[in-house]
This record gives structure tokens, C-alpha cells and sequence, in this order.
């Protein structure tokens, strides 16, 4: 009887240990933006910047990762960077009521995969470069591309070259350059003693 009840109590212990670990769920329920999100890449206030933003949330890691671009995001998830899988996407819709440019909306995040995008816009984004504009229906996107520009696409049909290529800030650096050659030439010169 010694023999059986060891095997018995053994079970009974396993299964009292396996209750006592519960599985927590993780939430990805988006979340709006505060005046202290930041932004993952360029870590500014995201509320401080124009256009719509993007969140994405990682397994393991119960705040999302907030985007000042939505382009930016969707390079975030084809680069090879991410520290653990992606569970969820959400971008702002820019077809609400209440959204524009200077103020993407509170609530009004949409599932990234689901969305239409508009690109080749003369819209730029929080950072200045060219933007991924979402919207939750390709009407919306359309009206969009009569006002702003563009061509209405879905998630998977916008290209790397799209969102990861170099974008030029700036045109005329010769200014700049100017600028920088004159304090420099006004530094004293001490390699000449």
C-alpha cells in the first residue's frame, strides 16, 4: 500500500504546484498616448509631433512600444531587431471624426494589418519623413489621395524600399554648410603656437 500511495501523492502534489502557476494573460488592448509616451526610435514626446502614431506590442512586455511614424513601425516589424515576437499592431485611423494631422486622436487605434494605407502623400510624419497614412476604410484613403496625393495600399502590399529606404531630410545644405565653415574658421588656431 506504501508503494501506491507514493505515485498517488506524487500526482496530486503536480497538479496542486501546475494550479498554484497561473497563466496571465497578457493585454493588448491599445493604449493612448500620455504626455510622458515617448517615442521608441527617436524617444521625443509623441504628442509633441504631428501625423498619426503607432504602438506595437511585444510578447513579455505589457507596455507597447510607441512609433512617432507609422512608417517608422512597419520598419520596426520587418527589421530584425525585435527582442521578442510581435503580438499586436495599432495605428492611428486618420478617417475619424476629430483626427487630424496636429491631433491623431485619442481611441481611435485600428489594427495595423487591417488598415489602408496611404503613401506617396505630401503628408510627412512626426519626423519628417514621408508617412503611411492608416485608415479603417479604403473610402476614407481614397478622399485622402484627392486632397493629399497618393495611391491607397493594404499593409502587406507596401514594399521595404517604402519604409526602410534612406529619406533626405533636407535639400540645401549649403547654408548649413556655410554656417559651420564660419565658426570653424572663427576657432583660434593653437596647432601654430
Amino acid at each position: 500500500m506504501k508503494n501506491l500511495l507514493r505515485p498517488v501523492l506524487l500526482v496530486a502534489m503536480l497538479t496542486l504546484l501546475s494550479a498554484c502557476k497561473e497563466e496571465v494573460a497578457q493585454s493588448t488592448a491599445p493604449q493612448d498616448m500620455t504626455p510622458e509616451t515617448l517615442g521608441h526610435y527617436c524617444q521625443m514626446n509623441l504628442l509633441e509631433h504631428p501625423g498619426p502614431k503607432a504602438q506595437v506590442f511585444l510578447e513579455g512586455n505589457p507596455a507597447p512600444l510607441f512609433f512617432s511614424q507609422v512608417r517608422d513601425a512597419i520598419a520596426y516589424m520587418r527589421g530584425p531587431e525585435q527582442v521578442a515576437p510581435i503580438l499586436a499592431v495599432y495605428v492611428n485611423d486618420m478617417g475619424t471624426a476629430g483626427a487630424t494631422w496636429e491631433q491623431p486622436g485619442d481611441g481611435n487605434w485600428i489594427v495595423a494589418d487591417k488598415a489602408f494605407y496611404v503613401v506617396g502623400s505630401a503628408r510627412q510624419g512626426g519626423m519628417g519623413a514621408p508617412e503611411a497614412v492608416p485608415f479603417s476604410s479604403r473610402q476614407s484613403a481614397a478622399a485622402f489621395t484627392l486632397v493629399e496625393g497618393g495611391h491607397v495600399l493594404a499593409l502587406a502590399d507596401i514594399t521595404d524600399d517604402m519604409v526602410l529606404a534612406p529619406v533626405e531630410t533636407s535639400t540645401d545644405q549649403s547654408a548649413d554648410d556655410d554656417d559651420f565653415n564660419g565658426r570653424l574658421r572663427a576657432l583660434p588656431n593653437k596647432a601654430g603656437g
